[in-house]
């Protein structure tokens, strides 16, 4: 039988870990949206940026299309809602543990001018809201042929 060596700070530093990542707070987190106690947690968000739109997905697990609002304003996106609790537990059940977190939620993100606001188009699959935010389209730089006499 091999013997393991509690470490209590080890076990602490892992609780806090698993809350921050949950919750989207952290010691001394500087997010104005935890910190005023907008949202009960903070879906994660991933940004990617192609040469023709912005690519914005965020994890909802749990969240019904009808409870997401997105919202382009002066270059502000704004992804909020609520995540509603499940209340499935039998007549005589006890909970022993709920780590699933629920409430509403806020997130914001402020874009660069150059995006057509006109055109975004939101999907919403498996639990991952995928948003498309293409760019303005510009003109290509004109090439002018110098000519020497």
């Amino acid at each position: 039988m091999n013997m393991t060596v509690w470490n209590p700070f080890r076990e602490m530093e892992n609780m806090l870990e698993r809350y921050t990542q949950a919750t989207g707070r952290g010691m001394g987190s500087t997010n104005p949206e935890t910190e005023l106690g907008f949202t009960e947690w903070s879906p994660t968000v991933d940004i990617e940026e192609t040469d023709d739109a912005y690519m914005v997905r965020a994890d909802l697990p749990g969240v019904s299309k009808d409870d997401i609002e997105v919202r382009l304003d002066n270059g502000v996106l704004s992804i909020s809602g609520e995540k509603k609790v499940e209340k499935e537990t039998g007549k005589g059940s006890k909970v022993h543990r709920t780590e699933r977190f629920h409430g509403t939620f806020a997130r914001r993100f402020t874009l660069p001018a150059s995006i057509d606001a006109d055109r975004v188009n939101a999907d919403y699959k498996h639990g991952v809201l995928s948003l498309s935010i293409p760019k303005v389209e510009t003109e290509k730089p004109k090439t002018i042929d110098v000519k020497v006499h």
